[in-house]
C-alpha cells in the first residue's frame, strides 16, 4: 500500500510539472507587452557588440539558473531580506557574469510594461538571442514563467556541474534535471563560445592528474595551454573553450573533441575510449552535421527551459531582478 501511494505521488508530481510547462506560450506577452522580445534583443545586441564574449556569459546564466530550483531567476537575487545569494556559490562566484545586462533590460521593460515581464523569462529570451547573434540557431521562446521568492546557495554548490565531472557524474546530474544523453551532448555544445579560467583545467596539464591520454593525441595543444597557464600562478587567466572559432556559435566544439582538443575534463569525458557508444556517435554526428547539432541543441535548451517553472499564481514578477518585491515593503 505504501509503495502504491508513493507511485501515485510521483505521478502527480510528474503531471504537475508537465502542466506547468504546458502553460508557457510563445505569445504570452502578445497583448500585455508586445515589444518585450524586441526590447530584449536590442539590448542583448548592444551588449554583445560592445563585448562579443558577453554572449557566452548570457547563455550561461540560463544553465546556472535552471539547474538550481528550476528556471525561476533565483540566480539573480542578491543578499537581502534573509536571502543568501546563489551568486556566492563556488560555481558562480567571480565567474558568472551578465547581471548588469539583465538589469538594463529589466529597467527598460519596467518603463514599457510595469510588473509584466518576469526576470525568469528575460533570462530565457536573452539566452536565445545570445546564441543567434553569434551565428547559432533561432527558436521560439516559450514564456510565462514567474520569478522565485527564494534562492539556494547550497543547491547551487551541489547541482551545477563542475569542470572536472566524470561522464557518470554528468549523466546523473542531467538526469536529476529530467535531461537525457542527447540533451547532455547537445547542450555541452554551448562550449563552442565562452572562456574558462586556467584554474578550471590546470590539473589536466600537470602532475599526477595530467591527462596523458589526451596529451598523446594532441601534444601541441597541451603545450599551448601550458604557455598561458603555468603550473604556479595565472589561475584566473582566461582561455577560449573553443580555440578555433571562439566567438562563433558553431559545431567546431565537437571537432575539437575528436582532435583531442577539448579544454575541460567534462568536455573530454564525451570522447574517452571507454565512453559509451551512443555518446560517441552523437559527438561524431554533430561534428559532421552542424544543422543536426543546431536542431538537437534547440530542442534541448527549450526542454531545459521548462525545468520546474513557476506559473500562474506561483512566485511573482519582480520589479527589480535582484530583489523580491516584498523587500521594498
Amino acid at each position: 500500500m505504501t509503495t502504491m501511494v508513493l507511485l501515485l505521488f510521483l505521478l502527480l508530481l510528474t503531471f504537475s510539472s508537465i502542466g506547468a510547462a504546458d502553460e508557457l506560450s510563445p505569445y504570452y506577452y502578445y497583448d500585455s507587452c508586445p515589444l518585450a522580445e524586441e526590447i530584449v534583443r536590442q539590448n542583448v545586441a548592444a551588449a554583445v557588440y560592445r563585448d562579443p564574449t558577453m554572449a557566452a556569459s548570457l547563455l550561461r546564466l540560463q544553465f546556472h539558473d535552471c539547474f538550481v530550483l528550476g528556471c525561476d531567476a533565483s540566480l539573480l537575487l542578491d543578499d537581502a531580506g534573509g536571502i543568501v545569494s546563489e551568486k556566492n556559490a563556488v560555481p558562480n562566484l567571480n565567474s558568472v557574469q551578465g547581471f548588469e545586462v539583465i538589469d538594463r533590460i529589466k529597467d527598460v521593460l519596467e518603463e514599457a510594461c510595469p510588473l509584466t515581464v518576469s526576470c525568469a523569462d528575460i533570462i530565457t529570451i536573452v539566452a536565445r538571442d545570445a546564441v543567434h547573434l553569434r551565428g547559432g540557431p533561432n527558436w521560439k521562446v516559450y514564456l510565462g514563467r514567474k520569478d522565485s521568492l527564494k534562492a539556494s546557495i547550497s543547491a547551487a554548490n551541489r547541482m551545477i556541474p563542475a569542470p572536472n565531472f566524470t561522464l557518470e557524474m554528468l549523466i546523473s546530474n542531467f538526469q536529476d534535471q529530467g535531461l537525457d544523453i542527447v540533451d547532455l551532448v547537445s547542450l555541452s555544445g554551448s562550449h563552442t563560445i565562452g572562456r574558462s579560467r586556467c584554474l578550471s583545467f590546470k590539473s589536466r596539464l600537470y602532475g599526477q592528474e595530467l591527462d596523458k591520454e589526451m596529451e598523446e593525441r594532441s601534444s601541441d595543444f597541451f603545450d599551448s595551454l601550458r604557455s598561458v597557464c603555468p603550473q604556479s600562478g595565472r589561475d584566473n587567466a582566461l582561455i577560449p573553450l573553443d580555440l578555433k572559432t571562439s566567438r562563433k556559435f558553431d559545431n567546431e566544439y565537437y571537432l575539437n573533441l575528436i582532435r583531442g582538443e577539448g579544454l575541460l575534463q567534462s568536455d573530454n569525458e564525451l570522447v574517452y575510449q571507454e565512453t559509451e557508444e551512443t555518446i560517441l556517435r552523437l559527438v561524431w554526428a554533430y561534428a559532421e552535421d552542424q544543422e543536426l547539432f543546431f536542431r538537437h541543441f534547440t530542442s534541448s535548451i527549450i526542454k531545459m527551459g521548462n525545468i520546474n517553472v513557476l506559473t500562474g499564481n506561483e512566485g511573482e514578477v519582480r520589479h527589480n531582478c535582484r530583489y523580491v518585491n516584498s523587500y521594498y515593503h
